[in-house]
């Protein structure tokens, strides 16, 4: 499972749509709106006349929590000290924790007079999806943590014959409340494909409506493809922002761009663009055994990537994925001309083609030798699965053709030994 945070704008929007399927009650206010630096606020205004007529709230909706605890939360506010909230804090450096970043999105919404605050978030396990309930929500929560109720849940449960009732405390006035809006938030938690929903705190008026104040959720983002019609549209879909303070290159935002509209699954984080160890690695398991492999044999400040492709993605996204790792790790030579290490690296696949994917990797080699052989890359291949042997073959033929020097390696050589005989070459060991 890969898990993605979201945007709190996304993640309410998301459960106004899909909650009311499984709680009809649900009536949310669906009036959110999103203030960036670029923001022309009175436009943003003409086009949310709430915020002028109605108190609101303003913090940042930019995947970091305790926002109150750090003096960005304005609550019960009128138009102008919303305005005036936006420009004193869009764009400005704050530090969170030991974070720093600059503020660039902020979410306007309605203010909501409440007493009362709960918290619910949903997690999952290998055996259990596990709603946590408490009713002591808001900022202190995990001073609180004592009195948060955990009710595993087996997978595949149909929670409508849960006993949920019965695993929580004494509900008082609101049980015909709450027992039907956690049973409907765990069905759109499972449906959606959450990997982790928290609302926290959620306050219930006087009318018994539940509103959620503030949200925070992660996605499996590799369920993409099953969700087109409720993760958002074309137009406007449901994003998958970096954290709080990081930014992406160039190549990593081509490479998330290219993972979004697939549903294999292709990942890169750029640790050292100098480094003379790279990486393409296929499966995510596999991807943290050679990353800590390398580490653990000395070659950490060399690293230059992390990442994997998965999910058998097709030849032309392997290709597109294998070309730009060439060409970051061939960008810059090393002055000294010291060899850079390209691994080529997995497990034994299950379903993933390794003659399909080698395919595409073989292409953007042969569109790339001179370069390859400037920055003195030496590839090794370690792979197995479907079609190996021919996948093999053509790494071998790669090689042959170019003069680039590939070392190719099946199913019986140990995943990671490759790491090892890059640390012989480079103690000059045969």
């Amino acid at each position: 499972m890969a898990q993605k945070n979201i945007y709190e704008y996304d993640a309410k929007m998301l459960l106004a749509r899909e909650l009311p399927k499984y709680y009809p009650e649900f009536k949310y206010h669906n009036k959110l709106a999103i203030a960036e630096c670029d923001t022309d606020l009175e436009q943003l205004i003409k086009d949310n006349p709430w915020i002028e007529s109605e108190k609101v709230v303003v913090k940042p909706d930019q995947l970091f929590g305790k926002r109150g605890k750090a003096n960005l939360l304005l609550l019960d506010a009128n138009c102008d000290q919303m305005k005036q909230f936006c420009v004193d804090n869009l764009d400005r450096v704050c530090e969170i924790g030991n974070i720093r970043g600059a503020l660039k999105r902020l979410l306007i919404e309605p203010f909501i007079p409440h007493e009362k605050e709960y918290y619910v978030s949903i997690t999952s396990d290998r055996e259990n999806d596990i709603i946590h309930f408490s009713f002591e929500g808001g900022i202190f929560v995990e001073e609180n943590w004592d009195k948060v109720i955990h009710i595993p849940i087996p997978l595949g449960t149909d929670i409508n014959s849960f006993d949920l009732e019965g695993n929580l405390p004494d509900l008082g006035e609101y049980k015909d409340v709450l027992i039907p809006f956690l049973k409907g938030l765990f069905q759109v938690y499972v449906d959606q494909d959450f990997a982790f929903f928290e609302i926290n705190p959620f306050a219930i008026t006087e009318d018994k409506e539940i509103v959620p104040l503030d949200v925070k959720a992660r996605l499996d983002d590799t369920a993409l493809f099953l969700h087109g019609d409720t993760w958002g549209n074309a137009e406007n879909p449901i994003e998958f922002p970096a954290g709080f303070g990081q930014t992406m290159s160039e190549e990593e935002a081509m490479i998330h761009e290219l993972d979004e509209k697939t549903g294999a699954s292709l990942k890169l984080t750029i640790i050292n663009r100098e480094g003379r160890v790279w990486t393409m690695v296929a499966g995510g398991g596999a991807s943290v055994i050679y990353t800590d492999t390398i580490v653990d044999l000395g070659f950490g400040s060399e690293l230059g990537n992390y990442g994997e492709y998965s999910g058998n993605p097709s030849r032309e996204h392997t290709e597109i994925y294998a070309q730009t790792i060439i060409d970051l790790i061939t960008e810059k030579p090393d002055p000294q001309g010291k060899p850079k290490y390209l691994i080529i690296g997995g497990g034994i696949a299950n379903f993933t083609d390794v003659k399909a994917t080698f395919t595409g990797i073989v292409a953007a080699i042969k569109n790339s030798v001179d370069k390859l052989k400037k920055a003195n890359v030496k590839i090794y291949v370690r792979r197995g699965g479907p079609n190996e042997k021919q996948g093999l073959e053509l790494m071998k033929q790669v090689g042959e053709e170019t003069g680039v020097p590939i070392e190719i390696y099946d199913r019986y050589t140990h995943m990671t030994r490759v790491v090892e005989l890059i640390k012989n070459t480079e103690e000059g060991k045969t």
